[in-house]
């Protein structure tokens, strides 16, 4: 066996590892980030926010999440799960690279960059939701359309909800995002006969 081959990361592997990351990151980061932080109340770009302590490591996270959507719905072999993908992985990943707002007092915003991150927080949720919505309508499979159906709902309720009720904003959003990439990375099953 070549040192190569050996050492190779299969796309289970890589999809755990970027899971697993995504997690601890969003666990623990909030413990070292700038004072008042909380996790039931801030969401994830408040930890890669300008100014924030270690953000560089939650906007690390966000383009690993959305390289590894990317190559999961690429694998696919469908255009439209590609396309979608790739709009929901490469937006994310452009999240990461602009960062919201400073919530730290002292730091001067830099609005051009927080209102490019808003731009592409959008273009993140409506890139998930309509693969979502795509895979409901071309899955017959009974569990892989219930599924994604319910994806589509927390991917539309969920942002409606933590705009009504910013108290809770935080636990929101990572509910929607632990969904979101469990469903992306290890669920979603795309129908085979449609593949090119």
């Amino acid at each position: 066996m070549s040192y190569r081959s050996r050492y190779r990361i299969s796309g289970n592997e890589m999809r755990i590892f970027v899971f697993v990351t995504f997690l601890l990151v969003t666990s623990l980061l909030p413990l070292i980030s700038f004072d008042g932080y909380k996790i039931v109340r801030h969401t994830t770009s408040h930890l890669g926010s300008q100014g924030a302590p270690f953000a560089w490591v939650m906007n690390i996270t966000f383009v690993l999440l959305g390289f590894t959507a990317i190559l999961v719905t690429w694998r696919t072999k469908i255009w439209y799960h590609r396309v979608w993908g790739g709009v929901f992985g490469i937006s994310l990943c452009f999240t990461g690279l602009f960062r919201h707002a400073p919530l730290v007092d002292g730091i001067t915003t830099i609005v051009w960059q927080d209102t490019w991150h808003s731009i592409f927080a959008t273009t993140t949720g409506i890139g998930f939701t309509l693969l979502a919505a795509g895979h409901t309508m071309m899955s017959r499979r009974g569990a892989q359309r219930w599924v994604a159906l319910i994806m589509t709902t927390v991917a539309i309720v969920i942002p409606i909800a933590m705009f009504g009720i910013p108290e809770i904003m935080g636990l929101l959003q990572r509910v929607m995002f632990i969904s979101a990439f469990w469903w992306l990375f290890f669920y979603m099953k795309p129908p085979s006969e449609l593949s090119v």
